[in-house]
């Protein structure tokens, strides 16, 4: 019997300029990645193979990502295993559960937002399982993050959750709500805004929280014998080739860069592969077409990691 362990420090920390930062051993690692879904087109939420869990990360890997968020879906351990050997990092989000309430997507803004009056059998069932969850995966290094919530689907009690779920693990970053209904608690602000990258603003929010991008993209390109449908596929912007496709990415990365320096500390791409009629995946649903070339995309992405942001000590 054979096993293995790491050691690693996930926490935040002001740069020069009192900007929160995310930290990975106490030094700032912008981390970028795609959201992951993990769908399979013969399987749905379940990989028809082991080596086909394995190929999602490596693949990734070999893109220059150094992060992926696990969207909503918890993967059988192997997968994790996998995250570890590669040094890849994690965000874990909790599965949604119960029906939406209402959405706002605006850091910062009394509007829409809402949590959601849960029935308290229902209320039971996410506690039980966040739980679940977190002591199934607490001793996988490569999570860094925790998200309890997502685009307000079912939240409820933030605050408490929150709370709740950074006493339980420490160790890790709290990313209280992705995407919107934002509260003050947790460690990160987190904003989707599709199709361009933005960022919460630092003056207003950088002084208690990590700033994060965390959906943008969903740049859509059907390709033609790899689609699940052949009419009424979507992206956030859709485009007829691979090299308008890749142009628009390449520029989407280069305004990453700006955004870096002025606190953005991590940014996730939708997506990893096709999902049904969604056809913004950086691979086709079956895995057998990669609509950006490996090499194109590493060499942008390692510009990402190279931006140096000094972290007060």
């Amino acid at each position: 019997m054979k096993s293995y362990f790491a050691m690693r420090k996930s926490s935040i920390g002001k740069d020069k300029n009192g900007i929160q930062r995310m930290l990975l051993n106490n030094e700032f690692v912008f981390q970028y990645g795609p959201l992951d879904q993990g769908w399979w087109p013969d399987g749905l939420y379940t990989a028809p193979t082991d080596a086909a869990l394995k190929f999602d990360v490596d693949k990734t890997k070999e893109m220059g990502f150094n992060m992926i968020r696990k969207h909503i879906k918890v993967e059988p351990a192997r997968w994790y295993y996998y995250c570890d050997k590669a040094g890849m990092l994690v965000w874990q989000d909790m599965p949604s559960g119960d029906l939406g309430n209402g959405w706002e997507n605006r850091p910062g803004i009394l509007d829409h937002g809402s949590d959601q009056n849960r029935t308290a059998e229902s209320e039971g069932y996410y506690k039980k399982e966040w739980n679940a969850i977190i002591d199934a995966l607490y001793n996988v290094p490569s999570i860094v993050v925790w998200t309890p919530f997502n685009e307000a689907w079912g939240q409820f009690k933030t605050v408490e959750i929150a709370k709740w779920t950074k006493e339980k693990d420490p160790t890790r970053l709290v990313n209280t709500a992705s995407g919107g209904n934002f509260h003050p608690i947790g460690d990160i602000i987190d904003l989707h805004n599709y199709p361009h990258p933005a960022m919460p603003s630092p003056d207003y929010f950088g002084k208690e929280y990590a700033l994060v991008l965390g959906e943008f993209g969903g740049l859509g390109l059907p390709i033609d014998g790899h689609v699940w449908q052949q009419k009424n596929n979507w992206g956030y912007q859709s485009f007829k080739n691979k090299t308008d496709l890749f142009n628009k990415y390449a520029e989407f990365a280069k305004r990453l860069e700006q955004l870096i320096p002025l606190g953005l500390s991590a940014g996730v791409y939708t997506q990893t592969t096709d999902v049904e009629v969604e056809t913004n995946g950086l691979m086709t649903y079956d895995r057998k077409d990669i609509k950006f070339s490996e090499a194109q995309m590493k060499s942008l992405h390692d510009k990402l990691y190279q931006i140096n942001v000094p972290v007060q000590k």
